[in-house]
């Protein structure tokens, strides 16, 4: 296939180029550059994508796949209109963030979907839901039947910027010191390998298939993601377990950022991470086993530093006073 990936710098499209390179595809990447490069063996066409429909210039002729992963509907439907015609299939990945409700389990494809972002306004983390809602909609009507809308869930694995998934195999590998866990051992967590969803997103374009389907992987109890973490780790200290209402009246956040405890979701999102992928599955979408992905983190995570700033998770001082306050009744 000539592949055109409209990104091929950062995780997942770059994971992206790099398994299309190995698979022996003619591979280009049209990206600024201005954090990382694109990875060996692509054509890269330094291009920067505010400048409206102009930045498509040097990718002329057809592409048996382009593949978009913008987050901002007004490059991304420039695109479309420069180079819709011009794919024989074209990939949007999407995000499990553009359903409305996030409370109900096993939701598939069809569940109702956020009010697209109004053209005009300004796209921000606050709306990113409606962002991809609205890029979804423009890539509906640009590339129709060609289209295939990959709605991923949680990515985690090697290279991952997030500093989510990773975050409680390398707390547990940095120090046997007391660990404050979330009492939420029932909850689903639901995490794509990067490297798995790349893949998919390549065999979806060489297979052909359209429409909006689950790219997420497969759900796994919160308590048996922390064992497997703990024993990856050979973590040998105590386990302190606070419960939801003591850890929020503590200011500890959910789900990312400084200060948060990684796949602790806010009340509300009990479906979030329970979304269906039995669509995308029957489809050819296949997932290694989770713990092989937690074991490449771990790995990962060591080779970047387990002292290192995060950009999720607690800090060590944040979770040593944490600890104290639960060891002391607080």
């Amino acid at each position: 296939m000539r592949i055109l990936i409209l990104g091929g710098t950062a995780f997942l499209s770059s994971e992206i180029a790099r398994q299309a390179v190995a698979a022996g595809h003619p591979v280009t990447c049209l990206a600024r550059g201005s954090a990382a490069e694109p990875p060996a063996g692509v054509r890269w066409v330094r291009a920067d994508r505010s400048l409206g429909t102009d930045s498509y210039a040097e990718v002329a002729g057809d592409w048996d796949a382009v593949i978009e992963v913008a987050r901002d509907p007004v490059p991304a439907t420039e695109a479309l209109a420069a180079l819709a015609d011009r794919a024989g299939h074209w990939t949007f990945v999407s995000s499990c963030s553009v359903y409305a409700d996030h409370s109900t389990p096993d939701a598939p494809e069809d569940a109702q979907l956020l009010e697209p972002l109004p053209r005009g306004t300004e796209s921000t983390p606050e709306n990113y839901g409606e962002s991809k809602a609205a890029i979804e909609q423009e890539t509906l009507r640009a590339a129709g039947g060609k289209a295939h809308l990959c709605r991923a869930g949680l990515i985690g694995g090697p290279g991952d910027g997030t500093d989510r998934y990773g975050y409680w195999p390398a707390r547990f590998a940095r120090d046997n010191g007391p660990a404050v866990v979330p009492d939420i051992a029932s909850h689903t967590t639901q995490v794509m390998d990067v490297r798995d969803l790349a893949a998919w997103v390549l065999s979806a374009a060489e297979h052909g298939v359209t429409g909006a389907l689950n790219a997420v992987g497969d759900q796994v109890p919160f308590g048996d993601y922390v064992e497997e973490s703990r024993t990856a780790a050979g973590y040998t200290g105590e386990v302190l377990r606070a419960s939801e209402d003591w850890l929020a009246q503590h200011g500890i956040d959910y789900w990312s950022g400084p200060d948060s405890l990684p796949l602790w979701l806010p009340p509300g999102y009990e479906g979030f991470c329970t979304r269906s992928n039995q669509a995308a599955r029957s489809f050819g979408l296949a997932i290694r086993p989770w713990q092989e992905t937690l074991a490449d983190a771990l790995a990962d995570e060591r080779s970047r530093g387990l002292e290192r700033h995060r950009k999720a998770g607690l800090a060590p001082a944040t979770e040593a006073r944490l600890a104290e306050a639960l060891l002391s009744g607080l």
